[in-house]
């Protein structure tokens, strides 16, 4: 490939419009040849450098972008010719640490939720976190029948016939002991030697060599033909399950040699550690050795072994409480700070970027990283022009770790960043920035454009609507277009088929494809149809909580638009939670709800725009009620308030262990709560609910309640 010569900032428009348009048929070119037929003309640098200048050139001039942009498709094997397989049990992922007071706070936290004496241990497994990709095989009666990639965590890739390919998966389990249905998943891996020889033959072959073990991995299991696969030498670690029909093992440890018992590799360096100390201690040695390991590794997972504590100690949001990822320092590089550009986000926040002269850090080109917000400029010392450390944190998120302040020229050099005193969108608002936050946010609302973008790209994003064919440049083109200002329009799309149809890069079938996608997401779940909404502080979590808690939209409109009344009434020195209203201390009152989560939460709802927007989307969708959970426990639906000391159970324990049978949390006892379980020293809670004729239950009674 021939570097381009004329740097992006000299192009005019009208040369940049064309190389755009060279640059999508070329890297559609190289995708076809490396994901569909394994035979890349270029090597992964200078594909990335295909891909960095579009993105650079779209940066400079986003009216340009094309419908058929590169940066609208995944870098993956392609999704069509693979069936969909669904976790019964999700492939959920893993907290970090980056340090050992990391590690002591996370044993700490399971003391703390399981009600633990300082002197009771917490035995842990730790094993080396392998650079690989996840998959789950599953087996009936002792013999592979399925495996799947992990896909988004509750749906996957059905890639059966290329784990059939992998070398040290058993295809028939020894001994007769396994469970009739059993679900092993583990991490898909290519040895550094293999890698290498790999490598050696291609170049050999005149073909491309590949950038890291783990891309190659997630490339040769995704490959459309199981021989390419083959080829590849994948290997697995296996580590954990997931259906089982059984589960006879009572420890981590157990399970781990029973996989070995069945046929399965187990890391030869997972170990059982009696305390945190001895886990560090495995840190530092597993550390030590990973440059001559046979594969690559990023960190040391931990585990509690026990399971009837993994049991107790459940999942937070999408990761369990029982395990953590310790991860290995960030690999860094030097480079240089070339600009400091502002993006507005979807909830208005001034977000600086660095843009970086390219640079590769740990296997990655990287040409941008954050620098969060105008104090850490400011603190750091960072300006344009400056030569910069950058690593990518948890060897994933770009970040400016230092400025090398001694290469800054004393005299005539880069001066301090002046952070905009105006929004960077057209309508040019000053940016506001509350007491003690360290964010700056656009005042534009719905009315800067910016801010209207990124909503419609997080309405369609994996996590909410999911819809396939609409990416984050596609919205963008519907948007510039006019086609899509608010996210009913999306489901609009198809009165308007005619006219992107004329657009270069549809075509009638990819047309039709994108509006039965778009047809295919018009019924969806409550909870995810409140976190496509982009309120802020709003995740995925407090979206569940939310939709078990208040039922249907309809429900949830009408308390917050009343809790949005309660509260613009009271003046600013009263709005506390035990002043306001019922609507608003009901929305206080949700376990995991926060007092400021909630401000934001009914801000959202006394804007006219986003009433109006709800109510179109009301009339496009279907909007699902979020599946019970454990609809038939005695408790599903049932508000439970916790007072007192409990002896058997710490409070959060309780709390988590009410809500995973269905029931609703609250800090408060009012009409509407249906159980008060009353510890030791209960006070006013055990008081009101005397008072209000609510059920009082002893700490044995909800046991039995529960059966448990």
């Amino acid at each position: 490939m021939s570097a381009p010569t004329k740097p992006v900032d000299d192009l005019t428009e009208a040369e940049a419009g064309n190389e755009l348009a060279r640059l999508a048929l070329e890297i559609r070119r190289h995708d076809a040849l490396y994901y569909q037929n394994s035979a890349p003309e270029i090597s992964d640098g200078d594909y990335d450098a295909l891909r960095q200048r579009n993105d650079a050139i779209e940066a400079r001039f986003p009216a340009l972008a094309r419908p058929d942009s590169p940066a609208v498709r995944v870098g993956a094997a392609p999704a069509a010719g693979f069936e969909e397989v669904r976790h019964e049990v999700a492939m959920l992922s893993l907290g970090n640490a980056f340090n050992a007071d990391d590690v002591h706070d996370f044993v700490a936290r399971v003391r703390r939720f399981l009600g633990l004496d300082e002197n009771e241990p917490v035995e842990l497994v730790a094993e080396p976190k392998i650079d690989g990709l996840s998959a789950a095989m599953h087996y009936e009666s002792g013999q592979f029948s399925l495996g799947a990639t992990r896909g988004d965590g509750s749906v996957g890739e059905n890639v059966t016939r290329n784990l059939e390919t992998v070398v040290d998966l058993p295809k028939k389990l020894k001994g007769t002991d396994a469970p009739d249905y059993l679900e092993v998943r583990g991490e898909i891996y290519i040895r550094k030697d293999d890698f290498a020889d790999l490598n050696k033959t291609r170049e050999a072959e005149g073909q491309a060599v590949y950038a890291n073990p783990r891309n190659s991995a997630s490339g040769s299991l995704r490959q459309l033909d199981p021989t390419i696969t083959a080829a590849r030498k994948l290997r697995l670690f296996a580590y954990s399950w997931g259906k089982v029909s059984s589960r006879p093992w009572e420890t981590y440890s157990e399970f781990l040699d029973r996989l070995k018992a069945w046929g399965f590799s187990v890391n030869p360096y997972s170990r059982t550690c009696a305390t945190v100390d001895e886990a560090l201690a495995l840190y530092d040695e597993i550390g030590a050795a990973r440059a001559t390991l046979p594969y690559d590794i990023d960190g040391v997972v931990y585990k509690v072994n026990r399971l009837d504590w993994q049991d107790r100690l459940g999942f937070v949001s999408r990761a369990p409480r029982w395990a953590i990822a310790h991860k290995f320092p960030a690999e860094q590089a030097e480079t240089v700070l070339e600009k400091i550009t502002i993006q507005v986000g979807r909830t208005g926040a001034l977000t600086p970027v660095a843009n970086l002269t390219p640079v590769t850090v740990g296997g990655v080109v990287v040409q941008r990283a954050t620098l969060h917000n105008e104090d850490e400029i400011a603190r750091k010392d960072i300006r344009e022009g400056d030569a910069v450390v950058v690593q990518r944190a948890g060897d994933v998120i770009p970040q400016v770790v230092r400025v090398i302040t001694e290469k800054r020229p004393k005299t005539g050099g880069p001066q301090p960043f002046a952070f905009p005193k105006v929004c960077p969108c057209p309508l040019e608002t000053p940016p506001h920035r509350e007491p003690g936050e360290a964010v700056t946010r656009c005042t534009g609302e719905l009315a800067c454009p910016y801010q209207q973008i990124n909503r419609l790209k997080h309405f369609v994003s994996r996590q909410a609507f999911d819809i396939e064919g609409l990416g984050a440049k596609h919205v963008e083109a519907f948007r510039d277009a006019e086609l899509i200002k608010t996210p009913a329009d999306i489901f609009r799309l198809r009165e308007q088929r005619e006219t992107f149809l004329a657009w270069e890069g549809w075509g009638e079938q990819s047309a039709d494809n994108l509006l039965a996608a778009i047809e295919n997401r018009r019924e969806i779940g409550f909870d995810k149809f409140i976190y496509s909404l982009g309120i802020r502080q709003i995740g995925e979590a407090t979206a569940k909580l939310l939709a078990r808690t208040y039922e249907t939209p309809e429900k949830w409109r009408d308390a917050m638009q009343a809790a949005a009344r309660e509260r613009s009434i009271l003046p600013e020195e009263m709005k506390k939670p035990e002043l306001v209203g019922d609507a608003f201390a009901a929305l206080c009152d949700i376990n995991g709800v926060a007092f400021a989560m909630a401000d934001d939460l009914v801000a959202f709802f006394t804007e006219q725009h986003n009433l109006e927007v709800l109510e179109d989307l009301f009339d496009q969708l279907t909007i699902q009620p979020l599946e019970k959970v454990a609809s038939e426990s005695p408790v599903a639906g049932k508000t439970v308030v916790f007072t007192g000391s409990l002896e058997t159970m710490s409070r959060g324990e309780a709390k988590a262990r009410a809500e995973s049978l269905g029931a609703k949390v609250s800090g408060s006892v009012s009409k509407k709560t249906d159980y008060v379980v009353i510890g030791a020293d209960a006070g006013s809670k055990a008081k009101k609910a005397e008072e209000l004729g609510v059920a009082m239950l002893t700490e044995p009674e909800w046991h039995k309640l529960i059966g448990s």
